[in-house]
């Protein structure tokens, strides 16, 4: 049988907020390259549609961003001294809401970075999709699967249990 702990607020809050720090630099380390990028002469050369497409990453990634710090914002603005559910739950939310963009902008730029070294659409569309995908699993459907699981599992094992 899984052993479960149950956490304390002030321990779901703390994990919460450490999640958010630990995928917050990732984050804000491909801003940076994308940033870079447009000052690069090259960028220059790229069709309008590219540029558009780079330009809609970067503000899906921005999203993320603030989406990711909202929680410290919050905190410090509002509950400095304490913790609360509700924060938890807007947190754990905000953190969650900050995935989807992230994904989608990691998988268009995705696209510009293989349209800029195959020039072939096709490639760059299957890679961005099949970023997309990968990612959106592991984040989205792999979980489900998992907590899908554990019910079955440990049923089965109460049962052999009582069996045995």
């Amino acid at each position: 049988m899984e052993e479960i702990h149950r956490e304390s607020l002030e321990e779901a809050v703390t994990h919460t907020t450490d999640e958010a720090r630990m995928v917050l630099p990732g984050v804000q380390a491909i801003l940076g390259f994308q940033l870079i990028a447009v000052f690069n002469h090259k960028f220059e050369q790229l069709s309008q549609g590219l540029q558009l497409t780079h330009l809609i990453a970067f503000a899906l990634l921005a999203l993320a961003m603030g989406l990711l710090m909202t929680p410290a914002a919050y905190h410090r603005t509002r509950q400095r001294t304490f913790v609360t559910r509700r924060f938890l739950v807007v947190a754990s939310a905000l953190l969650a809401g900050a995935l989807f963009p992230l994904l989608l902008g990691l998988s268009l730029d995705a696209y510009v970075l293989a349209y800029i070294v195959t020039k072939d659409v096709y490639v760059s569309l299957g890679l961005s999709i099949g970023i997309f995908a990968v990612i959106g699993g592991l984040w989205y459907v792999f979980p489900r699967l998992v907590d899908r699981e554990r019910p079955r599992r440990s049923q089965g094992d109460r049962s052999s249990v009582a069996s045995g």
